[in-house]
């Protein structure tokens, strides 16, 4: 997954502002050319539409700036407020087409999106990847259809699989999620106690390795693990050396009597 950091082409890189249209909370500046009054800056409103001086509301959502620029004209000449009036509109923030990158990335913050969608994996690389300390498993939520969605995506399970149309598209609006990567804890004789990244398949053998091994007054005999049940209650369990390790297990291995 962090491969896809080094050397990604940004596919999501914002539009040229000739190119972008204009929707719900993007702001701009209109230039109208030897009118200073009627030169101001604004901010789409949800419905799409702009408050402009001598105009009243101006429904903007959908067009390039260049159209919007025409359509500020249009009426401007309509109106016989000016004869012939040259209007430019300018993109200053782009709101409208975004998405949120959350959690355990390197760069999180909000996106925009070049057209209407785009690749989960495009949109992470955009964020840096998937940091050191994050899971590998991805929260995309959003709407579609009217309808809310939430998909969790195993992103190195994806990429591994291969074939771009097994890859989830991002739309505006949604929001990618990664939380921390699950962990366990190892302490008691071991030489080097603390909190390590719980990986799949994880045994109680491979989280005495993590920790360096026994000290020498410990023993693999009858370890304990200690684990949070799901009404949050800590229970304490005598371990085998080949029983599977849980998110946020605590392993804790014995001084030997002998």
């Amino acid at each position: 997954m962090r491969a896809l950091v080094a050397g990604a082409a940004l596919l999501i890189a914002a539009a040229s502002a000739a190119a972008q249209t204009l929707g719900p909370g993007d702001s701009i500046r209109i230039t109208v050319f030897q009118n200073p009054d009627l030169s101001v800056e604004a901010r789409l409103s949800e419905s799409g539409a702009i408050s402009y001086p001598l105009l009243g509301e101006v429904e903007l959502a959908g067009q390039t700036p260049a159209a919007a620029g025409e359509r500020i004209a249009a009426r401007l000449r309509s109106g016989k407020f000016l004869r012939d009036p040259q209007v430019s509109v300018t993109l200053l923030q782009l709101r409208s087409r975004q998405v949120s990158v959350l959690g355990q990335v390197a760069r999180p913050g909000r996106y925009p999106l070049e057209e209407g969608s785009a690749k989960l994996t495009d949109v992470l690389a955009l964020a840096g990847g998937i940091a050191p300390g994050g899971a590998e498993t991805v929260t995309l939520t959003g709407t579609r259809g009217g309808e809310p969605l939430q998909l969790r995506v195993d992103v190195p399970a994806l990429v591994a699989g291969g074939g771009a149309a097994k890859v989830p598209e991002v739309q505006p609006g949604d929001t990618l999620y990664v939380p921390r990567a699950p962990q366990f804890y190892v302490y008691g004789e071991v030489q080097r106690a603390g909190a390590y990244r719980l990986e799949p398949d994880l045994r109680v053998m491979g989280a005495l390795s993590l920790g360096g091994g026994l000290t020498p007054r410990g023993t693999q005999r009858a370890p304990r693990i200690h684990r949070r049940m799901p009404d949050g209650s800590v229970k304490v369990l005598d371990a085998r050396l080949t029983d599977a390790v849980q998110p946020d297990d605590v392993i804790y291995f014995r001084e030997s009597l002998f």
